[in-house]
């Protein structure tokens, strides 16, 4: 046989199973990128997606060694390749359904992982496992060289699945996103499948079916959108998400949690990452950033320049604080996704202005191109603070934890600089704490924890860890600043027993087992992630009018998450005063001041069920116990108040118990507090309204319309403008009246 005829004999074959394996790879990082909508991102998921992709690799392999020995090679490739083609699009509609089936996040999370990879994945990857030996076998039948053959094969598959990954890596998913490159290779599976075996009549059927799943699927008409979302071939669409992109590392989105004030918050897979009050970047959202602030204006010493180095960007909810509090500041924000700081910029209020330094590439290389440059004598900064806020209980840097980073940190950040690290455990767990902790002890002399005092020890919480040279009083600091937070600052005993938890293990680069020390908490989320959707589904429940699956569903909330007790025994007694079921209402609300109790106040969000309460009590005529449930109201607003002064929503909540006690004056000076904060709502201003009305204070309540009528002439809201000028006069006469002799 001639060397040309061979190599076109050999050609084919080559070429097929390039292509397939190519697919195999593709699938498989994408298969990543899928799952980390309800799963996230972290040694779990790659470990059960390369485990589960290379476990149908396997049982292909073996299962298409039989059936190229039965049945004809050409015939054989064109079915499996439409298969494989229909598993792809069953792929899509798969993981829609299987990430909403609620008995699999009963499952412990690795196994929960698990079975959605395998439901998902595991029969693409079964059937394109077939494909190598039944094209080494049609190879073979054309009489070429056992070894050369084989040899090529595996080559050419190799190369396949090199060129699937860097394809699929470096360009697809970026490019056109995950959804898109699975109806891609699903195409180039059916055209494959055709091309083998152009009379395969089934092939065809499965081509019409194909694009029409595909305009359904993928079409923004409207009808497409309705029969893709019905066959799972679409999510729901969230009208609240305003941005959102596949990236090189996640998937980004943001999400509108309300429009007045405007705020969003900043999703990275399934993680909520930060969130912020577009234009007003002073209000810090999260309780570690709260801290954050607190110990950069203690020790900031009225300096008006910092330099600073914050390791994650996230939606840049606190380098545009540092921005705007200390202008002229070298901030430099080492963010290794460029789409974080993309989507940060489109809808997060990120100014393509900004003063702030990104660096988009791994905090690690960052801090070792500066010490290169600082031992060549070559200019590099000294910090004043560096905040790393680059942790999450699912995925851990583990080379931004370890005692060698800590080393090379030290020597980045000045005499009297600081180092503050946010992080997530459990108190009860504390094995990455204690392992954080002590590891960072044994580079700065100096290290202190504050967390959050209104915490339930087995739940998840955030802890901040402030490393330094130099001695220092976190609380005096925080207290001066004044944070508003229940703050707790862990002493001599709790480090104790944060090194009794972690057994004194040492982070360092040769052992960082984070994942292992975080395993517990992670089960402890996916009971969170249950209760959320137990707490979705009882919504869902309401809305239907079908009230006892939803209280049934808000039940099930709280017994899994504790943190949702209280909010979800509040929405059952509304569910029971909807029936004027009204003694079951009254129970609900007091087993959830029994929780709030029984907790010792680590839930400070009672103040609405004492309210509700009280209402109930007055409706049932028992005037004692209302303004007993009124007045506990009003105490518990005021230290909730206290922790969130700029919650308009919290001084309606005290106006109201203001005025059930009948104090209307006091309800006033709440409700103008509302007002102040949120000037654009109509409850507000209804209610400051109603209250001044009923004092007869009919002048204050006048200048106060005019104030709205002038801020809705500025947003030419028209129709607002002539109702609050009729109000105006409605007022005017009444006052009339009043000043009529009797």
């Amino acid at each position: 046989m001639s060397k040309s005829k061979g190599f076109l004999s050999i050609l084919i074959p080559s070429a097929t199973v390039f292509l397939s394996s190519a697919c195999i790879m593709i699938i498989e990082l994408v298969a990543s990128r899928l799952i980390a909508r309800h799963l996230g991102s972290s040694l779990y998921t790659w470990t059960a997606v390369i485990g589960v992709v290379l476990a149908g690799i396997t049982i292909g392999n073996y299962a298409g060694g039989r059936i190229a020995d039965k049945f004809q090679a050409r015939k054989t490739l064109a079915t499996i390749f439409v298969l494989s083609s229909v598993a792809c699009v069953a792929v899509v509609i798969l993981n829609n359904l299987v990430g909403e089936w609620i008995w699999l996040w009963k499952l412990s999370w690795p196994v929960r992982v698990f079975s959605h990879v395998s439901l998902v994945f595991f029969g693409p990857a079964v059937l394109l496992g077939t494909i190598s030996p039944v094209v080494a076998k049609m190879a073979l039948d054309k009489g070429l060289s056992t070894g050369r053959t084989i040899g090529d094969i595996y080559a050419w598959g190799a190369a396949g699945s090199i060129f699937g990954t860097f394809l699929a890596g470096f360009y697809l998913i970026p490019t056109i996103g995950t959804t898109a490159i699975i109806w891609s290779v699903a195409t180039m599976l059916l055209v494959m499948g055709i091309l083998y075996w152009v009379r395969l009549w089934p092939g065809y059927l499965w081509a019409i079916v194909f694009v029409c799943a595909l305009l359904t699927g993928t079409s923004s008409a409207t009808w497409a959108k309705e029969a893709g979302l019905s066959l799972g071939l679409r999510v729901k669409e969230d009208p609240n998400v305003l941005y959102e992109d596949d990236t090189p590392y996640c998937h980004v989105a943001v999400r509108q949690l309300s429009k007045e004030p405007d705020h969003r918050e900043f999703i990275q897979d399934k993680l909520r990452h930060s969130e912020i009050i577009m234009g007003d970047v002073d209000n810090l959202q999260y309780f570690y950033s709260k801290i954050f602030a607190g110990i950069t204006h203690g020790l900031s010493n009225s300096e008006k320049k910092l330099n600073t180095m914050i390791i994650g960007g996230g939606g840049y909810a606190f380098p545009q604080y540092l921005e705007k509090n200390w202008p002229g500041s070298q901030i430099d924000v080492v963010e290794i996704d460029p789409g974080v700081t993309k989507a940060a910029t489109e809808a997060f209020g990120l100014s393509k202005n900004t003063t702030i330094n990104t660096y988009s590439m791994d905090a690690r290389n960052f801090v070792d191109e500066l010490l290169r440059k600082k031992n060549a004598g070559l200019n590099a900064p000294l910090y004043d603070f560096v905040y790393e806020d680059a942790i999450n209980d699912y995925s851990v840097p583990f080379q931004l934890v370890t005692r060698e980073f800590n080393e090379k940190m030290i020597q980045l950040i000045k005499d009297d600089g600081v180092y503050i690290i946010n992080m997530i455990d459990t108190y009860n767990n504390a094995r990455f704490l204690g392992a954080l902790v002590g590891t960072i002890k044994q580079t700065f002399p100096n290290v202190y924890v504050v967390t959050n005092r209104i915490s339930l020890p087995g739940l998840r919480d955030t802890y901040v860890i402030i490393a330094s040279k130099r001695d220092m009083n976190p609380k005096e600091i925080l207290n001066n600043y004044g944070t508003n937070l229940k703050l707790r600052y862990f002493n001599e005993k709790d480090f104790e027993y944060l090194s009794q938890k972690s057994n004194n293990i040492i982070l360092t680069d040769n052992y960082a087992p984070v994942e292992n020390l975080l395993a517990p908490v992670v089960r402890q989320s996916s009971k969170e992630l249950l209760a959320r959707k137990y707490l979705t589904q009882a919504k869902d429940f309401r809305k239907e009018n079908e009230i006892e699956k939803s209280i049934e569903k808000f039940t099930l909330a709280a017994q899994l998450n504790p943190s949702m007790t209280i909010k979800a025994y509040n929405e059952i007694a509304m569910l029971q005063i909807s029936q004027n079921n009204l003694t079951a209402a009254i129970k609900a609300f007091k087993t959830a001041i029994d929780y709030h109790k029984n907790t010792k106040g680590c839930q400070n969000v009672i103040g609405t069920i004492y309210l509700n309460l009280g209402t109930l009590y007055q409706r049932t005529s028992q005037r004692d116990k209302a303004a007993k449930s009124f007045k506990a109201a009003i105490k518990q607003f005021n230290i909730e108040i206290s922790e969130q002064p700029d919650s308009a929503i919290l001084y309606s909540r005290l106006g109201d118990a203001h005025a059930s006690m009948g104090d209307l004056n006091s309800a006033s000076k709440a409700f103008a507090k509302a007002l102040k904060l949120e000037p654009t709502n109509p409850s507000h201003l209804q209610n400051l309204i109603k209250a001044l009305e009923f004092q007869g204070k009919y002048d204050e309540a006048i200048k106060i319309l005019k104030e709205q009528i002038k801020l809705a002439r500025y947003h030419n809201k028209t129709a607002v403008t002539a109702k609050l000028q009729q109000h105006i006069e409605f007022l005017k006469y009444k006052k009339s009246k009043q000043n009529l002799p009797k």
